[in-house]
């Protein structure tokens, strides 16, 4: 399971480094969000996927679940969520003032700082 695991992050971070490499505005923010799935899965597979130990501790268990690679997953979903947002009213800024998603023009030039 790790083995299908570690070829679906890799795809993620590949695709993700293609989106953000583009001349798209909206294929950038479309990427960041395909690399912060991928850290995601990597943090949870680096957590150990396999296991029937409860995430509780109750009387009598003495094997269970380590609960830090969900905290840290949680934690990190809601970061990206924010980032995402920010990200996403930037560029309809950014459209509604240039009329253009190209990053191209949108970067400027010597006449135009």
């Amino acid at each position: 399971m790790e083995l299908v695991m570690a070829i679906l992050i890799g795809v993620l971070f590949t695709a993700a480094v293609y989106l953000i490499l583009s001349r798209s505005l909206l294929k950038i923010i479309i990427g960041t969000g395909l690399l912060s799935h991928g850290a995601h899965l990597l943090i949870l597979t680096m957590g150990g996927l396999g296991g029937l130990a409860p995430p509780v501790i109750s009387e009598g268990v003495t094997d269970f679940a380590d609960p830090l690679p969900q905290a840290l997953i949680l934690t990190a979903i809601v970061i990206s969520f924010g980032v995402t947002a920010f990200i996403l009213v930037m560029a309809y800024r950014a459209y509604a003032v240039h009329k253009t998603d190209d990053m191209n023009q949108l970067k400027g030039n010597d006449e135009h700082d």
